[in-house]
């Protein structure tokens, strides 16, 4: 499953790796946008296939950040 970005940023912090175990509700992401901070929550159990955003990265909105398997 993709993990989007829900509006445009920049990703204030990246709190996984790539292999981690996570469960749904886990905060995958920070993003700064209009300087509010928002998590971004995980969607579902798994593992973190892939991260496509590091921290500083910009974002548009729809932007995958990354893979859950």
């Amino acid at each position: 499953m993709e993990v989007k970005a829900r509006m445009p940023g920049k990703v204030d912090e990246v709190k996984v790796k790539v292999g981690d175990a996570v469960k749904k509700g886990d905060i995958l992401f920070v993003v700064e946008a209009m300087k509010m901070k928002t998590p971004v929550p995980c969607p579902q159990d798994g593992a973190v296939k892939e991260l496509k955003v590091e921290a500083g990265s910009r974002l548009s909105a729809g932007e995958v950040m990354a893979v859950i398997e």
